[in-house]
């Protein structure tokens, strides 16, 4: 599984580099988690500066895209030239996004009015591109899956294991990352937060 990670300058550290560090301990199936971004250096918000791994074309190529977020995403948005630049196609990929990578996921219609997640500073701005945010850290429908607040791409991370290998593999995958001592309660934890948005017997992508 290739997915790509995008990552826009101004990105949030935690989003971009938790759900791949968790989706690189799929390594050994041969998964790949890249940090994908539009210019060959970004820098995050709190001014860490680093080089893309691939390039905005490689998200038309991914099994798998998940949308970190950022301080600039909100600018992005409202860039029609940029927004065409995103081939998503959520017939063929898993489609994951956090806080305000949401947004770009409603303005480019993937959402429409289902309940979404997303961070208490995104929220206006997604009610207002139309979409119901709804007050929890994760929810999906079919191969689109959204979450708010920094934490929760854990839960993105899992679904997408879920999703694309196996529930077993998932909570490998947490329990790996999780604190010593409280790996149990984390596996738990983020199990419940994504099973209910699996079907019965659901292991690749549609």
């Amino acid at each position: 599984m290739q997915i790509a990670v995008l990552t826009l300058d101004g990105f949030n550290e935690l989003d971009s580099f938790i759900a791949a560090g968790i989706l690189n301990r799929m390594k050994s199936q041969g998964w790949a988690a890249h940090i994908t971004c539009p210019t060959p250096e970004v820098t995050s918000m709190a001014g860490v500066t680093i080089q893309r791994q691939k390039p905005l074309e490689f998200l038309a190529d991914a099994d798998a895209v998940l949308i970190g977020s950022g301080i600039k995403t909100r600018d992005y948005a409202a860039d029609p030239t940029f927004l065409s630049r995103l081939p998503l196609d959520p017939s063929r990929q898993l489609i994951g996004a956090q806080c305000s990578g949401t947004l770009l996921l409603a303005k480019l219609g993937l959402i429409g009015d289902l309940p979404a997640c997303t961070d208490l500073t995104t929220k206006p701005w997604v009610i207002e591109a139309g979409v119901n945010v709804v007050d929890a850290p994760f929810v999906a429908h079919g191969n689109v899956a959204t979450a708010g607040g920094c934490l929760a791409s854990q839960y993105l991370a899992a679904w997408m294991i879920a999703r694309l290998a196996t529930l077993r593999d998932a909570e490998e995958a947490i329990h790996y990352v999780a604190p010593v001592g409280e790996k149990a309660e984390y596996v738990q934890r983020a199990m419940a937060a994504v099973t209910p948005f699996l079907n019965v017997g659901e292991t690749r992508a549609a």
